[in-house]
């Protein structure tokens, strides 16, 4: 409702609702069908729910901070998340996924060592890496407080639930992605919902079977409105255009 009343009173941007459709019309039925399959590029857990569960809660924990990509130091031909991801499956591969204890106690280094950003990052990096292990404190005193450190038991809180479980991740700040337009709040909730997709497609078939999947919305990610732009169905005024395609910075909560 809050995404509706956003887009009734935008001047900036619009929908174009006829492109829209036929965007729709063109996404292909067989990639929808596999949106549930399994990433392939996340460790074989087998039956180890509590591995794949702690393995997914520590990799969307972190799962934000496209803005300082420029500075990370990315492998070879990978995104910046990409980067973060192989090297925790490497690290999961080699001494199995972390404890919620040791999230506890993550330090910037145990970041920048883990992430490979070297012991004198950039002041950008720097900060991200802060960012991240306080990120990772926050879950693991979550996990150590109201589960008993078990990821999995997340999963059984919520009670088949995505919706549930998207409500008991909003218990930890870092979660809260909450924005406001016209004085009213506008949750984008991007990590907690994702976080229960991810959920859904790693843990063992039955799992985490949530009935109401279908009541999350599309992640807020950056690529989205650009996507979305280039294929024409967002239509932003001249003025924004321009900025756009001069990389100004928008600042958060402007109009």
């Amino acid at each position: 409702m809050a995404c509706a009343r956003v887009a009734a009173a935008a001047r900036q941007v619009r929908i174009d609702v006829p492109a829209l459709v036929a965007f729709a019309d063109a996404l292909a039925p067989a990639e929808l069908s596999h949106a549930l399959a399994p990433d392939p590029g996340q460790p074989d857990f087998g039956d180890d729910r509590e591995a794949a569960a702690m393995y997914v809660l520590a990799l969307d924990a972190v799962n934000f901070g496209s803005g300082w990509f420029p500075e990370l130091r990315k492998r070879p031909g990978l995104s910046g998340y990409r980067t973060l991801e192989a090297c925790l499956r490497e690290r999961v591969a080699r001494d199995g996924p972390p404890t919620a204890g040791e999230l506890a106690r993550t330090t910037a280094a145990d970041c920048a060592a883990l992430f490979e950003q070297g012991p004198s990052p950039t002041p950008a990096i720097a900060e991200l890496l802060e960012l991240f292990a306080a990120a990772w404190r926050e879950l693991g005193a979550w996990l150590l407080e109201r589960h008993g450190g078990s990821g999995y038991a997340v999963v059984r809180a919520a009670k088949g639930s995505a919706e549930r479980l998207v409500a008991s991740l909003l218990e930890l700040p870092f979660y809260r992605d909450v924005s406001e337009y016209g004085g009213a709040p506008v949750p984008f909730l991007k990590r907690a919902q994702i976080t229960a997709w991810d959920l859904a497609r790693a843990l063992p078939s039955g799992a985490a079977r949530f009935g109401d999947l279908a009541r999350l919305t599309l992640f807020a990610d950056n690529l989205v409105p650009h996507v979305l732009r280039t294929d024409g169905v967002l239509r932003y005024d001249a003025a924004l255009t321009a900025r756009i395609d001069r990389e100004e910075l928008l600042a958060s909560g402007s109009p």
